[in-house]
């Protein structure tokens, strides 16, 4: 191993101590609003773009902000082959300022974008489209993909599973996750919000198919994020139990001795696990903290 994969598996160990923890999310989740929620959350790792004052979606987009901030600070550590797996995991904020700069373009008001620097893809080129027409152009000359058309629920899937094909085709650590993701991407989009979704590099073209018949033509590496799933009802327990799988695995990646890849994506594999286990406290927090039980459910 060489001495940067060294160097920066130290710092991104050291980086994991810049997480709430359980405990202290709990805590944040039994606040009894958002606004003390957030004043609790603001003494945290998640200062940096966490601050008093702010209201529960600005709370919940500084929590993400930061842990974006925190996988550059990783990136920024790592050789050239660990930045890129950095990169490549980093990708759900490209994707998510995509929905956002979609919705502002389809006429809906649009929420705040992340700011990604060294780990953008192609989003100064998206972000300066002025057309739906215009940015399935942008995504076409990019690494991203054409989307195949112009309409907004299109383009939004087509990043959305496109992400999940480049972190399963770039990250082999997470291959696995990667697909158990477009299997609920899929699954969420088709039979809970009966919307067709463009076909995956992942999945292969899934339309027209019964929700039983869908779960049994997964590929293996696919089918884990449905098991014990007979019906759409349960997606919302997949989704849970396909954040306790990257956990745990995650743990795993960093019990393994030496530094490498390994190291790199089981910290940032982490990071978001907390960020999302903080967000959740947040909106537990926004109704009152009276329904923990709910929370532990999630988390």
């Amino acid at each position: 191993m060489s001495a940067a994969w060294i160097a920066g598996g130290v710092r991104a160990r050291a980086l994991l101590r810049r997480r709430a923890g359980a405990v202290s999310a709990r805590e944040i989740a039994g606040c009894s609003s958002a606004a003390e929620a957030v004043a609790l959350l603001v003494a945290g790792p998640y200062q940096r773009d966490v601050r008093p004052g702010q209201s529960l979606a600005q709370a919940e987009h500084g929590v993400a902000a930061t842990l974006l901030w925190h996988l550059r600070v990783l990136a920024g550590w790592q050789p050239r082959a660990g930045a890129e797996l950095v990169r490549l995991l980093a990708g759900w904020f490209e994707v998510a300022n995509v929905v956002e700069h979609v919705r502002a373009l389809a006429g809906a008001t649009a929420g705040q974008m992340f700011r990604l620097g060294t780990l953008a893809t192609a989003w100064p080129r998206l972000a300066a489209t002025s057309s739906l027409a215009e940015l399935q152009r942008a995504l076409a000359a990019s690494p991203w993909g054409d989307p195949g058309g112009a309409d907004p629920q299109r383009i939004v899937a087509a990043v959305q599973l496109g992400w999940a094909a480049r972190v399963a085709g770039g990250v082999p650590q997470a291959r696995e996750w990667a697909a158990g993701g477009a299997v609920l991407l899929v699954a969420r989009e088709q039979f809970l919000l009966g919307r067709p979704v463009p076909g995956s590099a992942l999945l292969g073209d899934v339309g027209q198919l019964a929700f039983t018949d869908f779960a049994a033509r997964l590929p293996g590496e696919a089918a884990w994020a449905l098991a014990d799933v007979t019906d759409p009802a349960g997606l919302w327990q997949a989704e849970e139990n396909w954040w306790r799988r990257v956990e745990t695995d995650a743990r795993t990646l960093l019990r393994g001795r030496g530094f490498g890849p390994d190291t790199v994506v089981g910290c940032a594999a982490l990071l978001a696990v907390d960020a999302r286990r903080v967000r959740a406290a947040l909106e537990s927090a926004a109704r009152g903290g009276r329904q923990l039980e709910a929370f532990d459910a999630i988390t």
